[in-house]
């Protein structure tokens, strides 16, 4: 039984440290507060969550937010609120909540278990992103569709307030997210029979 953990252990740090390196290089980072497409740096947690279990995955994914808020998080020139919403959503909610990748693994298809899980997992990390988009960043959005040429001019002449502020968080979160989802996605669908081989084996 601990030869059992301890292997889960070294293997979750193993993952960890792949998610780490992923999310630094290569990525493609092209907007100005923050978020970037990388090769599947969320892939190696969800793994995690999907071979040795949800609260395995969670507690790997909350190592991974502290590794992100550690490298990226400044917090220079917001307010307490802003701080703190930022501090959780945008880091230590967003990337633990890749922890539930998993939450399928005893699913009989195993690509569908662990896409589905993927799929979920990313999508409540946009979502998380989304929150403090709104609450921290939304003051944004205005200068953000001046500088979208026609389509931002429409968004601005049709939108105001709150519901600009919504848009904005969805435009801007979405733009990385979707594209970041869509990629682990399949790349989750490609690995499923290896990481079910994985699962069964651990699990014996």
């Amino acid at each position: 039984m601990e030869n059992k953990k301890l292997r889960t252990l070294v293997s979750c740090a193993l993952l960890l440290a792949v998610s780490a390196v992923l999310s630094v290089y290569p990525k493609f980072k092209f907007l100005p507060n923050g978020g970037s497409i990388t090769f599947c740096s969320m892939l190696p947690i969800i793994l995690a969550s999907y071979v040795f279990g949800v609260k395995n995955g969670l507690l790997t994914g909350f190592a991974f937010s502290l590794i992100q808020l550690i490298t990226g998080f400044s917090g220079s020139g917001l307010g307490p609120v802003a701080f703190a919403v930022e501090l959780v959503f945008d880091y230590i909610v967003a990337f633990t909540v890749l922890g539930l990748g998993g939450i399928f693994r005893d699913g009989k298809n195993p690509r569908r278990a662990l896409a589905a899980g993927t799929v979920i997992a990313t999508l409540l990390r946009f979502l998380s992103h989304f929150i403090s988009g709104v609450v921290v960043w939304g003051e944004y959005a205005e200068w953000f569709f001046e500088n979208m040429s026609s389509f931002g001019e429409t968004v601005l002449s049709k939108f105001n307030g709150t519901a600009l502020m919504l848009l904005y968080s969805a435009v801007y979160n979405g733009s990385y997210m979707i594209p970041e989802i869509i990629i682990t996605t399949i790349a989750a669908v490609l690995i499923a029979p290896y990481a079910k081989t994985l699962k069964d084996k651990q699990e014996i």
